[in-house]
């Protein structure tokens, strides 16, 4: 009997079980605007300074940061780790809200109905010093893959546009693979960006 190695990085979205606000789903695409723009000055690659010399804008992921941390000290300092983890929850519960998943809007801070799990690493055990390096290039076959599969999932959401508008309801199949698409994807990141296991992410929607 084959049984799928359980992968350490995972994404569930509850399902919603009530009918989805029809009047916030026909406007998401101006909904979801301002907290777009908080997701955008907290993950900018770099400060914007202002006249008077005020950060307007910065933050983002630190991933160069880690990978030198790894290569030469073979440590992931808990702090960078706690950012870059609360960035990327945040990041998918705004996803999860333009994609139509949840008609809640995004908490920057409180988990709501999309879980994210990223254990934290320890290493010098778990993870070698020099795969960092090209982690990046061995990836390359799975961002071919996420970019058709993003163009499907993307043709779901308008699909389910229209069922939540007539019915106000996301038809489960739809859900499914486009939770399993942005699931893809964050195993993709945690192996590549948060860099946080050393496992090749599998080619599967699946949990």
């Amino acid at each position: 009997m084959q049984t799928t190695t359980t992968y350490p990085l995972d994404l569930s979205i509850d399902y919603p079980e009530r009918p989805l606000d029809r009047l916030t789903t026909a406007f998401r695409i101006f909904t979801v605007i301002p907290i777009a723009i908080i997701l955008a000055l907290v993950s900018g690659n770099s400060g914007t300074q202002s006249r008077a010399g005020y950060t307007l804008a910065s933050g983002g992921l630190i991933v160069a940061a880690t990978v030198l941390m790894l290569l030469f000290r073979q440590k992931y300092p808990r702090w960078w780790f706690d950012w870059n983890v609360a960035l990327t929850n945040f990041s998918y519960r705004v996803s999860a809200y333009l994609a139509l998943l949840r008609d809640e809007y995004p908490s920057t801070d409180e988990e709501q109905a999309v879980h994210l799990t990223i254990p934290y690493p320890d290493a010098r055990t778990e993870l070698n010093r020099w795969l960092p390096l090209v982690k990046w290039f061995l990836a390359i076959p799975h961002y071919v893959v996420l970019f058709f599969l993003a163009v499907a999932a993307f043709v779901c959401v308008v699909i389910a546009w229209f069922a939540i508008l007539f019915t106000g309801r996301y038809p489960r199949g739809l859900f499914d693979f486009v939770v399993g698409v942005d699931r893809w994807a964050l195993r993709v990141a945690g192996y590549a960006l948060l860099l946080v296991t050393d496992r090749y992410p599998p080619f599967r929607l699946s949990p």
